[in-house]
């Protein structure tokens, strides 16, 4: 699910012309968001 949800951010990332340096980041920045958000709801 982790890898998927990473493709996911990637190309939304990529469509909205996010610059290509500070992508890593923010793909961390939003799965430690969604992990969050899980644990809150489990």
């Amino acid at each position: 699910m982790r890898a998927r949800l990473r493709l996911m951010v990637k190309r939304i990332l990529r469509k909205y012309k996010y610059p290509p340096d500070q992508q890593d980041a923010a793909v961390e920045l939003v799965l430690q968001q969604t992990e969050a958000l899980g644990e809150g709801w489990g």
